[in-house]
């Protein structure tokens, strides 16, 4: 990779499949104050700092969310869980991958969230890439 500013620049969520996950997002309600949202995950707002190329005091956040162990979500991946990193420019990422000869998928979003691009690692776990919206009401604390 030429370039030295990172392709990434955040955690954008954490997925994985769970036998029962209103009753496993309960648990980290009750025990571990999770703020869990009425669709079954829980956001952790966050501002990006300086250094970051980005602006200063901008609003973020990483998602955690269980999914029911049935999801054909993370396909083709067989892996248990499924991370999300957050990106400024996801086309561009996703040709630079592309080049690098690296597993890019021909599957995409594009949602009130952002847009979202898929890559799979060498081990087989699929990485979700996601170029949030910035007027994404979720991005900001409530």
């Amino acid at each position: 990779m030429a370039d030295t500013k990172p392709r990434v620049h955040g955690l954008g969520g954490v997925f994985f499949k769970s036998d029962n996950p209103e009753q496993l997002s309960a648990w980290y309600a009750k025990h571990l104050g999770f703020g869990v949202e009425d669709w079954g995950g829980a956001l952790f707002h966050w501002n990006r700092i300086e250094g970051q190329d980005a602006p200063t005091g901008e609003r973020g956040c990483t998602v955690w969310s269980p999914f029911k162990a049935s999801t054909e979500y993370f396909a083709p991946s067989d892996k248990p869980f499924m991370l999300n990193f957050r990106v400024d420019d996801l086309d561009a990422t996703l040709a630079a991958l592309r080049e690098e000869g690296c597993n890019v998928l021909e599957r995409g979003e594009d949602s009130e969230q952002g847009k979202f691009g898929y890559v799979m690692d060498p081990e087989g776990h699929l990485v979700e890439l996601w170029q949030p919206n910035p007027n994404d009401p979720s991005q900001a604390p409530a």
